[in-house]
Protein backbone atom coordinates (compact mmCIF):
# COMPACT_ATOMS: atom_id res chain seq x y z
CA UNK A 1 0.00 0.00 0.00
CA UNK A 2 1.43 3.34 -1.06
CA UNK A 3 2.49 5.71 1.71
CA UNK A 4 0.64 8.57 -0.01
CA UNK A 5 -2.73 8.30 -1.69
CA UNK A 6 -2.62 7.97 -5.45
CA UNK A 7 -4.18 10.95 -7.21
CA UNK A 8 -7.43 10.10 -8.98
CA UNK A 9 -7.01 11.39 -12.55
CA UNK A 10 -10.72 12.33 -12.60
CA UNK A 11 -10.15 14.86 -9.81
CA UNK A 12 -7.35 16.72 -11.63
CA UNK A 13 -7.72 19.72 -13.89
CA UNK A 14 -5.83 21.83 -16.39
CA UNK A 15 -2.61 20.54 -17.89
CA UNK A 16 -2.40 17.60 -15.50
CA UNK A 17 -5.89 16.45 -16.47
CA UNK A 18 -5.04 16.86 -20.15
CA UNK A 19 -1.90 14.79 -19.59
CA UNK A 20 -3.88 12.01 -17.90
CA UNK A 21 -6.49 12.11 -20.68
CA UNK A 22 -3.76 11.41 -23.27
CA UNK A 23 -2.31 8.44 -21.38
CA UNK A 24 -3.18 5.01 -22.75
CA UNK A 25 -2.71 3.65 -19.21
CA UNK A 26 -2.87 5.78 -16.07
CA UNK A 27 -0.04 4.12 -14.22
CA UNK A 28 0.41 4.55 -10.48
CA UNK A 29 3.77 6.23 -11.01
CA UNK A 30 1.99 9.08 -12.80
CA UNK A 31 -0.75 9.17 -10.18
CA UNK A 32 1.96 9.54 -7.52
CA UNK A 33 3.86 12.16 -9.51
CA UNK A 34 0.66 14.22 -9.74
CA UNK A 35 1.26 15.24 -6.11
CA UNK A 36 4.15 17.33 -7.43
CA UNK A 37 1.88 19.50 -9.55
CA UNK A 38 4.57 21.93 -10.68
CA UNK A 39 6.92 19.09 -11.60
CA UNK A 40 4.69 16.47 -13.17
CA UNK A 41 4.37 17.90 -16.68
CA UNK A 42 8.08 18.83 -17.01
CA UNK A 43 9.05 15.39 -15.69
CA UNK A 44 6.69 13.68 -18.14
CA UNK A 45 8.17 15.69 -21.01
CA UNK A 46 11.70 14.82 -19.98
CA UNK A 47 10.79 11.14 -19.64
CA UNK A 48 9.12 11.17 -23.04
CA UNK A 49 12.12 12.86 -24.67
CA UNK A 50 14.40 10.21 -23.16
CA UNK A 51 12.22 7.44 -24.56
CA UNK A 52 11.55 8.91 -27.99
CA UNK A 53 13.94 11.68 -28.98
CA UNK A 54 17.43 10.75 -27.91
CA UNK A 55 20.12 9.78 -30.39
CA UNK A 56 21.10 6.94 -28.07
CA UNK A 57 19.64 3.72 -29.46
CA UNK A 58 16.52 2.24 -27.90
CA UNK A 59 18.40 -0.92 -26.90
CA UNK A 60 21.19 1.05 -25.21
CA UNK A 61 18.68 3.34 -23.49
CA UNK A 62 16.67 0.41 -22.12
CA UNK A 63 19.80 -1.37 -20.91
CA UNK A 64 20.67 1.78 -18.95
CA UNK A 65 17.14 2.18 -17.59
CA UNK A 66 17.14 -1.43 -16.41
CA UNK A 67 20.59 -0.90 -14.94
CA UNK A 68 19.43 2.14 -12.98
CA UNK A 69 16.36 0.24 -11.77
CA UNK A 70 18.45 -2.76 -10.71
CA UNK A 71 21.15 -0.73 -8.96
CA UNK A 72 18.65 1.55 -7.23
CA UNK A 73 16.20 -1.17 -6.24
CA UNK A 74 13.50 0.37 -8.45
CA UNK A 75 11.05 -2.53 -8.63
CA UNK A 76 8.41 -0.36 -10.31
CA UNK A 77 10.74 0.80 -13.08
CA UNK A 78 12.08 -2.72 -13.56
CA UNK A 79 8.59 -4.16 -13.97
CA UNK A 80 7.54 -1.55 -16.52
CA UNK A 81 10.77 -1.51 -18.54
CA UNK A 82 11.55 -5.21 -18.98
CA UNK A 83 8.75 -5.58 -21.57
CA UNK A 84 9.82 -2.34 -23.24
CA UNK A 85 13.43 -3.52 -23.39
CA UNK A 86 12.36 -6.80 -24.96
CA UNK A 87 10.02 -4.94 -27.31
CA UNK A 88 12.75 -2.68 -28.68
CA UNK A 89 15.26 -5.47 -29.25
CA UNK A 90 17.03 -6.36 -26.02
CA UNK A 91 17.32 -10.10 -25.46
CA UNK A 92 16.18 -12.00 -22.39
CA UNK A 93 19.82 -12.95 -21.84
CA UNK A 94 20.73 -9.24 -21.71
CA UNK A 95 17.91 -8.50 -19.26
CA UNK A 96 19.04 -11.40 -17.08
CA UNK A 97 22.66 -10.21 -17.19
CA UNK A 98 21.66 -6.68 -16.13
CA UNK A 99 19.62 -8.17 -13.31
CA UNK A 100 22.79 -10.00 -12.13
CA UNK A 101 25.01 -6.93 -12.75
CA UNK A 102 27.04 -9.12 -15.12
CA UNK A 103 28.27 -6.44 -17.50
CA UNK A 104 30.90 -8.79 -18.94
CA UNK A 105 28.22 -11.20 -20.17
CA UNK A 106 28.66 -12.58 -23.66
CA UNK A 107 25.10 -11.40 -24.36
CA UNK A 108 26.51 -7.87 -24.71
CA UNK A 109 28.70 -6.54 -27.49
CA UNK A 110 31.79 -4.47 -26.65
CA UNK A 111 29.91 -1.15 -26.93
CA UNK A 112 27.17 -2.35 -24.57
CA UNK A 113 29.74 -3.59 -22.07
CA UNK A 114 31.49 -0.22 -22.13
CA UNK A 115 28.16 1.61 -21.74
CA UNK A 116 27.03 -0.52 -18.80
CA UNK A 117 30.35 -0.13 -17.00
CA UNK A 118 30.08 3.62 -17.60
CA UNK A 119 26.49 3.56 -16.30
CA UNK A 120 27.48 1.69 -13.15
CA UNK A 121 30.05 4.37 -12.33
CA UNK A 122 27.55 7.18 -12.94
CA UNK A 123 24.99 5.56 -10.63
CA UNK A 124 27.26 4.26 -7.90
CA UNK A 125 30.13 6.78 -7.83
CA UNK A 126 28.95 9.83 -9.81
CA UNK A 127 32.49 10.41 -11.07
CA UNK A 128 33.66 8.11 -13.84
CA UNK A 129 37.29 6.95 -13.91
CA UNK A 130 39.18 8.02 -17.01
CA UNK A 131 39.65 4.52 -18.42
CA UNK A 132 35.93 3.73 -18.21
CA UNK A 133 35.00 7.11 -19.70
CA UNK A 134 37.49 6.57 -22.54
CA UNK A 135 36.07 3.10 -23.24
CA UNK A 136 32.56 4.57 -23.56
CA UNK A 137 33.85 7.42 -25.78
CA UNK A 138 35.28 4.80 -28.13
CA UNK A 139 31.72 3.78 -29.08
CA UNK A 140 29.50 6.75 -28.21
CA UNK A 141 29.54 10.37 -29.32
CA UNK A 142 29.38 13.32 -26.92
CA UNK A 143 25.60 13.58 -27.34
CA UNK A 144 25.06 9.91 -26.50
CA UNK A 145 27.32 10.15 -23.44
CA UNK A 146 25.32 13.06 -22.01
CA UNK A 147 22.01 11.44 -22.98
CA UNK A 148 23.11 8.32 -21.10
CA UNK A 149 23.75 10.35 -17.96
CA UNK A 150 20.39 12.12 -18.29
CA UNK A 151 18.53 8.80 -18.75
CA UNK A 152 20.28 7.26 -15.74
CA UNK A 153 19.59 10.31 -13.59
CA UNK A 154 15.92 10.46 -14.56
CA UNK A 155 15.32 6.80 -13.76
CA UNK A 156 17.28 7.10 -10.52
CA UNK A 157 14.88 9.91 -9.57
CA UNK A 158 11.82 7.89 -10.54
CA UNK A 159 13.06 4.91 -8.52
CA UNK A 160 13.40 7.19 -5.52
CA UNK A 161 9.86 8.49 -5.98
CA UNK A 162 8.33 5.02 -6.27
CA UNK A 163 10.45 3.39 -3.56
CA UNK A 164 10.25 6.19 -0.96
CA UNK A 165 6.47 6.41 -1.38
CA UNK A 166 6.09 2.63 -1.78
CA UNK A 167 4.03 3.20 -4.92
CA UNK A 168 1.92 0.14 -5.65
CA UNK A 169 3.19 -1.89 -8.58
CA UNK A 170 0.96 -1.90 -11.65
CA UNK A 171 0.83 -4.82 -14.04
CA UNK A 172 3.47 -4.24 -16.71
CA UNK A 173 1.98 -2.00 -19.38
CA UNK A 174 5.13 -2.26 -21.48
CA UNK A 175 4.89 -1.36 -25.10
CA UNK A 176 1.37 0.11 -24.75
CA UNK A 177 2.72 2.98 -22.66
CA UNK A 178 5.88 3.23 -24.77
CA UNK A 179 3.95 3.42 -28.03
CA UNK A 180 1.46 5.86 -26.51
CA UNK A 181 4.30 8.26 -25.77
CA UNK A 182 5.21 8.54 -29.44
CA UNK A 183 2.04 10.50 -30.14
Amino acid sequence: MARLPLIDPETTSGDIRASFDRMPVKLNIFRMMAHAQANMIPAMRLGNSILHKQKLSAVNRELLILQAAQLEGGAYEWRQHVPIALGVGCTQAQVDAVERSDYDSSSFNEAERALLKFGREVVENVRVPEAIFAAARKYFCDQEIVESIVALGFYMMMARVTEATETDLDPAAGMKVYEGGKK
